[in-house]
């Protein structure tokens, strides 16, 4: 199988078997090819946001020939669900929908965000089993500092974590007609301590999820 993975920073890029494979340059990014457990992957850190992760996501799809998509690293956790390292089951784009007097409604990314709003969520690749609690995660491109924000997006979205890229990527899967997957460590709670938490806990969590992420692509 041809896996192309993304990640939002270097760090989280750098965790997934650390040292291996050689680099090729594509576009904008640095591909880490190497292959692992039978699998051919490329690797890349396509920086943070959504556009970053839709052309990178792209650029795995027209250069690496991806059989699946997949996105490692950290989030924000919004819910009180248990544990630090989860296997993402849906995504949704937090930010796409429309401003009214009544405030923001949400809809499904790449709809017309007009008329009765319909929120459908990105479902992805059930990865093999490896004891991660599930969760469903909600992208926007803003990094989440605020508490009451954070309570927004787990009421209206029903959202466990949160990122800035899962969801733009399912999108980009999607389109292509191939499956997506992702594992994600918690590094936060999305509230006005994450900037700090966050810088804490990049390397630990980055590792867990690659770890994790490694288990996963074994059992393929």
């Amino acid at each position: 199988m041809r896996i192309g993975i993304i990640t939002g920073v270097e760090e989280e890029a750098a965790a997934f078997l650390p040292g291996e494979g050689t680099e090729r340059r594509v576009g904008p990014y640095n591909f880490r090819l190497l292959n692992h457990a039978g699998h051919d992957i490329a690797i890349a850190c396509c920086g943070v946001g959504k556009v970053n992760a839709a052309l990178a996501g792209t650029l795995m799809m027209q250069e690496h020939q991806a059989d699946i998509l997949m996105i490692i690293g950290t989030a924000g956790k919004l819910s009180d669900k248990v544990g630090d390292c989860f296997r993402i089951t849906e995504a949704l784009q937090g930010d796409f929908g429309a401003h009214r007097p009544t405030g923001f409604t949400h809809y499904t990314a790449g709809s017309w965000p007009i008329g009765p709003a319909e929120v459908e969520a990105f479902t992805a690749f059930a990865l093999p089993d490896i004891g991660l609690p599930v969760a469903r995660i909600i992208t926007g491109d803003s990094f989440v500092e605020c508490p009451d924000h954070s309570l927004r997006l787990r009421n209206a979205l029903e959202g466990d974590l949160v990122d800035m890229e899962t969801g733009a990527l399912a999108q980009v899967a999607a389109l292509y007609d191939v499956p997506w997957a992702a594992i994600k460590a918690t590094t936060d709670d999305a509230n006005g301590e994450s900037v700090g938490d966050f810088q804490t806990n990049l390397l630990l969590a980055a590792r867990r999820a690659a770890q994790a992420a490694e288990q996963s692509i074994r059992l393929l």
